[in-house]
């Protein structure tokens, strides 16, 4: 007798019966080879230099970053001991003396590290750690810069009110407000750039973990240019459209005085300011806001290079070396002052 059961037909070479599981099974098998091949360090291509030209540029980095700490930790321990530099303005400067510090320190050492030796990588959370702090001192930097602006409107524009409207209370919480948005900023960013895939290559052609330079190794199809104008949006042309505006009305104050020596003076009180932001936030904007078709890795180590370590270094000269204040602070303290009494 026949068997009448029903038969599982066998698939047809031609037409398949289902490809749903071997999708499945494809998906799962790449999804797995993505997690194999996950980045778990970073090896940085630095400069491109000659192995002469190496210990020249190593001598040259150490003898900066030296400087820079005897200059910002300087400033710092006057501002501390003078109390004719207990002011607003020097509240503010030893502040960014201290961010300048921190700044610097977060990627000299190791660039000068990897100067030395022919191992250049970076754990994956070092990366990300590297990351984080670099944005949150350059956030608050970046939002420091139009407190000061504020500060020297106040300055000039109410100088009878200065000390009432600048309290000390009133600055404190300024630069509260700086560190707290620059930690949760950071902080957003960090998260949103380290959570996509990184599964090779895993070659960072730069000097440090700058965001637009480890983005670019990120598996994920995702715009990097629009994640680069928000944070340049709000890090960097927020608080500089702050400052523009507040110098409008600085510069139209100053033309209604009607002495020129009293024009002058005013002018000279700014002078110091508007330079260290320029050096500072004109290289950054150019840095995060600059579409990703016209970036350049090599451009853009020379950018990082200079508002990270050129401006740290530039900031100390520019407020300390023609400043009256911090001269006779100096002298006050080493007691040289007296000696020439």
């Amino acid at each position: 007798m026949a068997d009448l059961s029903p038969q599982r037909s066998q698939p047809s070479l031609l037409f398949p019966e289902s490809t749903e599981d071997s999708r499945g099974y494809l998906d799962e098998e790449e999804e797995d080879m993505r997690e194999r091949s996950s980045v778990t360090e970073f090896i940085f291509l630095g400069f491109s230099l000659s192995p002469k030209t190496t210990p020249l540029l190593f001598s040259a980095f150490l003898i900066t970053y030296v400087l820079i700490i005897l200059g910002n930790g300087l400033i710092t321990i006057l501002i501390c001991l003078d109390l004719h530099l207990h002011t607003p303005m020097y509240f503010f400067i030893g502040i960014l003396s201290m961010l300048d510090l921190g700044y610097t320190t977060t990627t000299v050492p190791q660039m000068l590290a990897h100067l030395a030796s022919q191992k250049k990588t970076i754990s994956f959370a070092s990366c990300v750690a590297q990351m984080y702090i670099f944005l949150v001192l350059g956030i608050t930097e970046s939002w420091l810069f139009a407190i000061m602006s504020i500060d020297r409107y106040v300055a000039i524009c109410h100088p009878l009110r200065y000390k009432v409207i600048m309290s000390p209370w009133l600055c404190e919480i300024m630069v509260i407000f700086c560190g707290l948005w620059s930690v949760i900023s950071a902080l957003v960013y960090t998260v949103f750039a380290m959570r996509l895939p990184y599964c090779g290559p895993n070659k960072i052609n730069h000097f440090f973990c700058e965001v637009p330079a480890v983005l670019k190794l990120a598996c994920a199809d995702t715009s990097v240019s629009d994640v680069d104008f928000i944070l340049g949006f709000s890090v960097i042309l927020v608080p500089l459209s702050l400052i523009l505006v507040i110098y409008v009305n600085i510069f139209i104050a100053i033309f209604r005085i009607r002495s020129a020596q009293g024009q002058l003076k005013a002018f000279s009180t700014c002078a110091s300011h508007i330079t260290v932001v320029t050096m500072f936030c004109v290289p950054a904007m150019v840095m995060y806001m600059r579409p990703s078709s016209m970036a350049s890795p090599e451009e853009d180590k020379k950018l990082a290079l200079f508002y990270n370590v050129i401006s740290a270094f530039l900031n100390r000269i520019i407020y300390s070396l023609q400043n009256k204040d911090v001269k006779r602070a100096f002298l006050k303290v080493t007691g040289w002052g007296r000696a020439s009494e």
